[in-house]
């Protein structure tokens, strides 16, 4: 019983199911964060948004949405996954190390949670529940 505790697992059965959850945990939360993005992007109201990197404030948004809304999805599903996963790091990291860099511990840690999810999803890949397992099959063949 007490053996059972510290067995780490058994990581052919079992990691495709759990980054089949995490996928889809992370990836319908961060859907949720860039579905108001996406709203304002195509409202009718003027944008209001961080220009973090230089590039302009309707550019800067589209590619949050890029990220937090496609990206996303493709996630879930599990499709160029870790693609996908890279784009959401680096927006997280944007937001941690450029939009909130002065704001203290309590705005950056959940952005930061996010980036080390996305990076173990970008490392890991899709697992072989997803799309990305299917094509990977037809290619190999």
């Amino acid at each position: 019983m007490i053996k059972n505790i510290f067995n780490p697992g058994n990581y052919t059965n079992n990691v495709s199911y759990m980054l089949l959850v995490l996928r889809l945990v992370v990836g319908v939360l961060m859907l949720t964060h860039g579905m108001s993005k996406f709203h304002n992007l195509f409202g009718d109201e003027p944008i209001q948004f961080p220009d973090p990197i230089g590039v302009g404030v309707t550019a800067s948004l589209a590619l949050t949405v890029f990220a937090e809304v496609l990206c996303s999805i493709l996630l879930i599903f599990g499709v160029g996954t870790r693609l996908a996963a890279l784009s959401l790091l680096f927006t997280m990291l944007v937001v941690v190390f450029i939009v909130h860099s002065n704001d203290g511990f309590a705005r950056q840690e959940l952005p930061l949670l996010y980036a080390a999810i996305y990076m173990v999803i970008a490392v890991t890949g899709a697992g072989r529940i997803s799309i990305d397992s299917l094509i990977y099959k037809k290619l190999d063949k």
